[in-house]
């Protein structure tokens, strides 16, 4: 009988291959830069410094733990050099966007002794330091060092720092996930099809390996060498999402760029949402639109983001309603109406069932806090 190759080792092979050809590549090009004495392409290093302002963790929270969150983490030397050179790269608190379109470097150097509302993007998380959990409505997700989380929707979450310091700050690479991209891998990884899922959720939590420590890494490290990065950082990119579809989150990040999958349908709907969250939300519309029965979409919908239609698109208007309150300084009346409520007292009463306390109160108390901390 034939032996299948193992498909780690012809990634390996395919990668050297690939890396071996963009250096050549990367070397006739640096040449030609320096005989036309082009400037070279330099680092970005603007904060994106997100407005997040936080409530208290209730107690109706639960743990999701996950089997392929259990196991030790990458090898110690490459993440500690991940970390340092995330440091590097954020040089205070802050999110970072980096050279290499969707990459970005995440520091805080103080716990989190409340929630931070945000909403998070199709990502990957690879956290080099500290640690870090976010909470869908009643679950919460723990990460780390020796584990990563992948949003494969836009979700409004809540999330907490739970260690850092100013010595060692929590520190996270983070990646944008293209559907398209991962939907010409899917082909070429799952030619036969993608293996069936049973878990829909818009949030999954996996072991952090070594390869892919190590490849983050390496990422990094191409910042230093922008004529390089231009050529290779694509290519390490590809190796990350291949080893994070070759997981056991594997079948789950596929259906990401999987055409039709109600994952993919879902995150279609949610992107209408959060363009569109302060106009009338018709259900049925929302359902044609991704090609599902009310019923099947409702199930559907709540299975990937813990929320039905309605739920979403509210969390969706309090976050951007405080933010509006905190960051523009807008009185309760016009931020409501801003993100699409009518009634004043109806957005006070779900805003303080949301974020635990009135507009008024909290704001002041936020503001309070930011002084305090001056």
């Amino acid at each position: 009988m034939e032996l299948l190759p193992n498909p780690l080792k012809l990634l390996d092979l395919w990668l050297q291959t690939r890396y071996h050809q963009a250096r050549l590549s990367a070397g006739k090009a640096s040449r030609r830069i320096a005989e036309n004495q082009s400037a070279a392409m330099r680092r970005t290093s603007v904060a994106a410094s997100n407005e997040m302002d936080v409530t208290m963790l209730t107690g109706d929270t639960h743990m999701v733990e996950h089997p392929a969150a259990t196991g030790t983490e990458g090898g110690t030397a490459d993440v500690e050099t991940l970390a340092r050179l995330l440091r590097a790269y954020s040089p205070h608190d802050g999110r970072f966007p980096l050279a290499v379109p969707g990459l970005y470097a995440l520091r805080l150097s103080r716990t989190d002794t409340e929630l931070v509302y945000t909403t998070y993007r199709p990502s990957l998380c690879l956290v080099a330091q500290g640690a870090k959990s976010v909470v869908l409505e009643e679950e919460v997700y723990a990460y780390d060092e020796a584990r990563l989380i992948v949003f494969s929707v836009d979700l409004p979450v809540a999330g907490q720092v739970t260690r850092a310091s100013a010595a060692a700050p929590f520190l996270c690479l983070q990646l944008a996930l293209d559907p398209q991209r991962i939907a010409e891998l899917v082909l070429k990884i799952y030619p036969h099809g993608v293996p069936p899922v049973t878990e829909k959720r818009g949030i999954s939590i996996g072991h952090t390996s070594a390869p892919m420590v190590n490849a983050a890494t390496r990422l990094m490290e191409l910042l230093g060498q922008p004529e390089e990065a231009e050529f290779i950082a694509p290519l390490v990119v590809d190796e990350i999402l291949t080893r994070l579809l070759l997981s056991p989150l594997g079948g789950r990040v596929a259906q990401l760029g999987y055409s039709g999958s109600s994952v993919q349908r879902i995150g279609s709907a949610v992107a209408w949402l959060r363009a569109n969250y302060a106009q009338p939300t018709d259900v049925e519309e929302l359902a044609a639109m991704v090609h599902m029965s009310v019923p099947t979409f409702h199930q559907h919908f709540k299975a990937v983001t813990a929320m039905s239609p309605l739920q979403f698109q509210k969390a969706l208007r309090l976050q951007e309603a405080r933010r509006l309150l905190v960051s523009v300084m807008q009185d309760v009346g016009t931020a409501s109406r801003q993100v699409g409520y009518a009634s004043v007292s109806q957005f006070s009463r779900e805003y303080s069932r949301y974020f635990g306390s009135p507009p008024s109160r909290d704001i002041s108390r936020i503001r309070a806090q930011r002084v305090a901390a001056r």
